[in-house]
């Protein structure tokens, strides 16, 4: 159900209420620099799209009003719990919400309500909630994570730093180093990876607890960069995070399938990519995303997205994207040193380069690979070539074996193991933030008064 535009406004200002620890001084009435709704104005949309679907959006100011809301929209549920950081410490706060997420919030001594309240949210079944859909799209979803996600998850993962306005935030939680930039690309890896796993999104499920895990990191980081970052201007980059940011991340499946759809003159999802869509809306909405931002139809998906990018302005510069980048594609992601191992990191690194200039580039925006210093050469496409031959039979054998009951189960116990083992090679995720790297001048790292980031009307 589409939230009115007074409704929605009106859950934007709440914040500065409901949570004024972290968005007191917030003026939600300024539009932040990033936010653009001028024609003239050059967008994240690629150059394709933008001559033929941009006019259009910004010709309907509802549209355009609803995609500034959601802008400037954190997740009131986490921001409400990682804001009692300051009485309880982050590391309490999170062993209580694992406890929560296992044995229920009655299990927690002293829970403090904002938990209660971020279980409670979680735990609520939304109306178009299909769970036997969910366990399909998760069933289709295992064989592309056990088969193509280890070779193109560096790929995804940079397609987040071509914009300084949503690539900041990474930037300032320390992602500039090497070992900081593995652990955050396994973080990503292992997180989409276990919420293909059977049972893994019900409530006592792996996935279910991880999303937990990964709300509440980006609540702490929308809590150090609004509290204690003097790095972080409102007026430029807005709400750290906003809701709307984790969009592409959470539903680039469910987009690519409704693109390539509609490219193709189809306007209805067959029953396999129905599940698909249905496993990334339910993963997205347990990761707190608002339901306007989860349509059902190819075109819904599609419009959404290409909103999404149509206002969000275009900005790269080297500092912020360029080092994340060059961070990211130089980092060696696997745990040893062995042949193999050093085998496939150079291969994962060209398969990334292609899938990122493939999948994420269109058009004249491959020039954007250059400038980001990862434009395939012959070399990159002869070893994307090479993995290829590895990855396509094995999710051609699966797709085959899934029409058949006996080997089906076959093939689905060879992913579930083969999944299981990279979990261990992507190592046990931390979602936790360096607090340290937000303090100000006047603060000591064991604590003390939080300086106040430059925040609208401050």
């Amino acid at each position: 159900m589409t939230v009115s535009l007074e409704a929605l406004r009106e859950k934007v200002h709440a914040q500065k209420t409901l949570i004024p620890s972290l968005y007191g001084n917030v003026d939600f009435d300024r539009t932040p620099e990033r936010f653009t709704d001028e024609a003239g104005v050059k967008s994240i949309l690629p150059v394709e799209f933008e001559r033929r679907y941009r006019g259009d959006i910004l010709s309907d100011p509802d549209r355009v009003e609803r995609a500034r809301l959601y802008t400037m929209l954190g997740d009131t549920v986490a921001d409400a719990y990682a804001a009692r950081a300051k009485e309880f410490g982050v590391r309490p706060l999170i062993n209580m919400l694992t406890q929560a997420c296992d044995q229920g919030v009655d299990s927690v001594e002293g829970a403090p309500p904002e938990l209660a309240a971020f279980i409670a949210d979680m735990e609520r079944v939304p109306e178009w909630l299909d769970m036997k859909l969910v366990r399909k799209g998760a069933r289709i979803n295992r064989n592309y994570m056990a088969n193509l996600t280890p070779f193109a998850i560096r790929g995804a993962f940079i397609a987040t730093f071509m914009n300084k306005y949503s690539g900041m935030p990474m930037a300032l939680t320390g992602a500039l180093s090497g070992e900081s930039s593995v652990r955050r690309v396994n973080e990503t890896a292992s997180f989409f990876t276990t919420a293909t796993m059977p049972g893994a999104l019900e409530r006592h499920g792996v996935g279910f607890k991880a999303a937990a895990m990964v709300r509440l990191m980006h609540s702490m980081v929308r809590f150090n960069l609004l509290t204690r970052s003097k790095d972080w201007d409102i007026d430029v980059y807005g709400i750290p995070i906003p809701q709307v940011d984790q969009m592409p991340a959470g539903t680039i499946p469910a987009f690519i399938t409704a693109m390539n759809l509609l490219e193709r003159g189809r306007t209805k999802f067959t029953a396999d990519e129905r599940a698909i869509v249905e496993l990334c809306r339910y993963q997205s909405y347990l990761l707190g995303l608002p339901e306007d931002l989860l349509p059902d139809t190819p075109r819904g998906i599609f419009d959404v997205m290409l909103t999404y990018a149509a206002t969000l302005r275009d900005a790269y510069d080297d500092e912020t994207c360029g080092e994340l980048v060059r961070s990211t594609m130089s980092a060696y992601r696997p745990k040893d040193r062995s042949v193999k191992s050093l085998v496939y990191n150079t291969v994962e690194k060209s398969f990334s380069k292609v899938i990122f200039t493939r999948v994420f580039l269109r058009g004249s925006d491959k020039s954007m690979a250059t400038k980001m210093g990862v434009k395939p050469n012959l070399f990159d496409y002869a070893l994307f070539a090479a993995a290829n031959l590895h990855v396509l039979p094995r999710m051609h054998a699966d797709m085959i074996a899934r029409r058949l009951p006996i080997a089906n189960w076959i093939s689905d116990r060879i992913l579930v193991k083969r999944l299981n083992r990279l979990l261990v090679e992507y190592g046990h995720p931390e979602y936790v933030t360096d607090a340290s790297r937000y303090r100000t001048d006047q603060e000591s790292p064991s604590g003390g008064k939080a300086g106040q980031g430059r925040t609208q009307g401050a």
